[in-house]
């Protein structure tokens, strides 16, 4: 499957799941269940470790260089990560009620009732609890940056180059047949058409929701640029599209980088905050994982308050830090905060990972295109900084 990308071995994997599940002995579908357990042990040893790797080398070159401009950049890209997550769980509030009604709690109780258990399990403890890797992260990331010495940053950076080949060469090819198996398995269980009738319609919603952000972070951008905002949009398509098909913000950055300097922006302005954005700003994943979160919450019967979601929302921004660098980074980063502050059971998160895979390249594509709007605004803010000095 490796000819394919990564969206379309998911599809697959769904698809041969959902058909080969219907008619499957118990025998398969417990050895693939075996498999899932493993995985999914797996998953959970390596989540402290993959904060850690990314987070701290992140904080670390975040806090090298540009001062004011960093400060500026990152407290815009942090902001509007944080309200696309409450724009995500304003609207999921306001319309799952009607979207999933049929799928509630009456017809949809518990995700694993009825799924079918492996022949056997290898517990694999994590180093570290994920709050404790959050923790020394910033300890880490924030020392790095203070003493400004090379040693502990390469560290951590290869630290982090080894972790992105655990996901890369690892994690990421062996998720199509661990979805594949979570299908078969709820296929077999009769649970699989409340989740396709919930992977359609959440689906609709954040591609919608995407381009509502989108256009809202362009109007500000082109109001204090004073440019047509669906002008500058249209400027950026380009990096939308490479996005879909890299699935990387990382890989996307010299699309993004040169047609953010189509939109009257400053060369040494836009140096900078594209790398930068590439690694911080992600209001499409936020938006995905935050509506997908709240889907599956909702199968489960499970009600969210804002006061709940908000600190979740608030410590994702931070957590995904550096997360976009490989497809399917940022859920992977988030699945330690899935656990421990929405309770996730391992199914849940089997479940939210092939909700947020299905269209991991739509969220990069609206991280890498608001990157242009992001910077733009910096570079109105800087101007007016400037003008203000010097009066």
């Amino acid at each position: 499957m490796k000819g394919f990308g990564l969206l379309l071995r998911i599809l697959i994997a769904i698809l041969l799941g959902i058909a080969v599940g219907s008619f499957a002995n118990d025998w398969f579908i417990r050895l693939f269940a075996t498999f899932n357990d493993l995985f999914g042990n797996f998953l959970g040893f390596i989540i402290p470790l993959i904060i850690l790797g990314f987070i701290a080398p992140g904080i670390g070159s975040m806090g090298r260089g540009a001062g004011k401009l960093l400060g500026l950049t990152g407290i815009i890209a942090y902001s509007s990560t944080v309200i696309a997550g409450i724009l995500a769980f304003l609207a999921a509030k306001m319309l799952y009620p009607l979207m999933l009604n049929n799928q509630s709690l009456q017809s949809f109780t518990d995700p694993s009732e009825g799924l079918s258990e492996g022949f056997f399990q290898v517990a694999m403890p994590p180093p570290m609890e994920v709050m404790t890797a959050l923790l020394l992260s910033f300890v880490i990331g924030l020392g790095i940056a203070a003493i400004k010495g090379d040693a502990l940053y390469n560290i951590t950076k290869d630290f982090r180059n080894i972790i992105h080949i655990v996901i890369e060469k690892v994690i990421i090819p062996l998720l199509p047949f661990h979805i594949f198996g979570i299908f078969a398995n709820m296929t077999a269980a009769g649970q699989v058409s409340t989740i396709l009738a919930v992977f359609a319609k959440v689906f609709v919603m954040i591609v919608i929701l995407h381009i509502l952000y989108l256009t809202i972070q362009y109007t500000i951008a082109g109001t204090m640029s004073k440019q047509n905002p669906f002008s500058m949009l249209r400027r950026m398509v380009p990096a939308y599209f490479t996005a879909l098909g890299t699935q990387s913000s990382a890989a996307t950055i010299p699309v993004t980088l040169k047609h953010t300097k189509t939109l009257k922006v400053r060369e040494s302005i836009a140096d900078f905050t594209v790398p930068l954005l590439a690694n911080i700003h992600l209001s499409g994943s936020t938006i995905t994982i935050v509506s997908c979160a709240l889907a599956v919450m909702f199968l489960q019967g499970d009600a969210v308050s804002f006061a709940t979601i908000v600190p979740f929302i608030l410590m994702l921004g931070i957590t995904m830090v550096a997360a976009p660098g490989v497809p399917g980074g940022a859920v992977m980063a988030a699945i330690g905060l899935l656990e421990s502050m929405l309770h996730f059971g391992p199914t849940m998160v089997s479940l939210m990972i092939a909700l947020y895979l299905a269209q991991d390249s739509l969220g990069t594509a609206c991280n890498v295109t608001g990157d242009g709007a992001i910077t733009s605004i910096t570079n109105s803010l800087s101007r007016k900084s400037k003008r203000a000095n010097i009066s």
